[in-house]
């Protein structure tokens, strides 16, 4: 329940707001903005935390002349700035950003943002969430691989501190033992195995070979891909682990080509561009066979990963990824493209609501406190009036009432253990130019 005193507080501060709302302020040549901030952090190889994203109302604030009675917040982010997965971090790190400036102009509460490298290495990842914890963090967002994040799990929710992933799909961490304090704002593989397994299955497919790469977010998907798969009928060609270091791949395509697949499923990272090249030169690439992708290359860098030059090599290559609600006015898509033109947005939607998802959960429980507000993170997803916006779900908050936050990635409705139980996913294909045509969606509860 929400403080009295807090509330009232809180609940001038709305009303200065919406009396406000109608201010034209331009806020483009502010010098601190967040988004200019993060910016220059992206571009950066960043192993330790700093403060990025300080990002206090600009002078067309409703409340800057309030800071004093606005709830603070101090989050960071574990994000992979560096390592194989640096090229979808971008675009995290600045979905999380866009989140911060939007809901730090509504002017009821103020993110302090701090930045942090995951690496995508479990020791780059350890020494910034050392670095979150010195400085006092509320919240960790993070971290990006499900590997990773089982590396620093531990120590985060051990002392307290919540953790809200954004591309975190394991299956591990529904059931993992982190004392009600780890939540993912993306669902779990076990939903996308079914939705690709039904696509391979209307493709046409019968032996379907899945190659995966050999850690945590890729044995789970590739399990349960083969279970999906079975259930549909078809029959497994086999599962072959790939070494996210290794320096080829040679051995792992020969073995696909023997084993006389008519479709690949591809689960990997960075690493997956290389592995993609190997198979065209073997003669079982996208021209040859059904290639199918999942999330961690359903982006427009493939082509650049697999033959910057020709972007054609990819064509045919198809695959999933999680879609996006439709629900407000102007989607997320197009506000991130304004805010980071020539950003692929995957996993930017999820990475915002896990800042939303803490503001309003701290808005509800009328504390930046984590003990306080940590037990309010389910049900802001959950169950009461729904809203899509930061700024009318606090509106909701303010007047007492439950809300049912819609997220940019979708309806989230968490179930207790802190994840979606309802997702959409993109059906999607890649064009001669290299670029992602979405088929179409389907949404699937879990």
């Amino acid at each position: 329940m929400m403080k009295s005193s807090f509330l009232a507080a809180l609940l001038v501060l709305c009303l200065v707001a919406v009396a406000c709302g109608s201010d034209d302020g331009d806020d483009t040549e502010n010098t601190d903005s967040t988004e200019n901030t993060a910016s220059t952090v992206s571009s950066s190889s960043l192993a330790v935390s700093g403060s990025v994203t300080t990002a206090s109302p600009s002078s067309a604030s409703p409340s800057s002349d309030l800071s004093a009675d606005v709830q603070e917040l101090k989050l960071g982010y574990i994000l992979p700035l560096t390592g194989s997965l640096a090229y979808l971090g971008d675009a995290m790190e600045r979905g999380a950003t866009l989140a911060v400036e939007e809901i730090n102009q509504v002017g009821i509460q103020r993110i302090d943002m701090l930045a942090g490298d995951s690496g995508t290495n479990a020791d780059v990842a350890n020494n910034t969430a050392d670095n979150h914890l010195a400085e006092g963090v509320q919240g960790i967002i993070g971290a990006g691989a499900s590997a990773v994040s089982l590396a620093i799990i531990d120590k985060i929710t051990g002392v307290g501190i919540p953790m809200i992933a954004a591309s975190n799909t394991s299956p591990t961490f529904t059931t993992y033992d982190d004392g009600g304090l780890y939540f993912r704002t993306i669902a779990s593989d076990v939903l996308q195995s079914r939705v690709i397994a039904d696509l391979i299955t209307e493709d046409g497919a019968r032996r379907v070979a899945v190659m995966y790469r050999a850690d945590a977010y890729g044995k789970a998907l590739a399990d349960a891909s083969e279970v999906s798969l079975v259930d549909n009928g078809l029959e497994s060609a086999g599962t072959f682990a790939l070494d996210p270091e290794g320096s080829t791949f040679a051995s792992e395509v020969q073995e696909v080509v023997a084993s006389g697949a008519d479709a690949v499923i591809l689960i990997a990272f960075s690493e997956g561009g290389r592995i993609i090249a190997e198979m065209i030169e073997a003669g079982i690439g996208p021209n040859e066979i059904t290639l199918y992708v999942t999330a961690g290359l359903a982006t427009e860098d493939l082509s650049e990963l697999v033959n910057p030059d020709d972007p054609s090599f990819v064509q045919g290559i198809r695959g999933t990824r999680i879609g996006e609600s439709e629900s407000d006015e102007q989607t997320f898509r197009e506000r991130f493209a304004e805010f980071a033109p020539g950003v692929d947005d995957a996993y930017a939607p999820e990475a915002y609501d896990a800042v939303v998802i803490y503001a309003l959960a701290a808005l509800v429980a009328g504390s930046n406190q984590a003990e306080d507000f940590a037990a309010e993170i389910n049900d802001v997803t959950r169950g009461g009036t729904k809203c899509s916006s930061y700024a009318d779900c606090a509106e909701l908050v303010m007047a007492g009432e439950d809300i049912d936050y819609e997220g940019a990635a979708g309806s989230l409705d968490f179930i207790d253990a802190g994840e979606p139980s309802v997702a959409t996913f993109d059906i999607l294909e890649f064009d001669e130019a290299g670029e992602i045509v979405v088929v179409s969606s389907r949404t699937l509860r879990g």
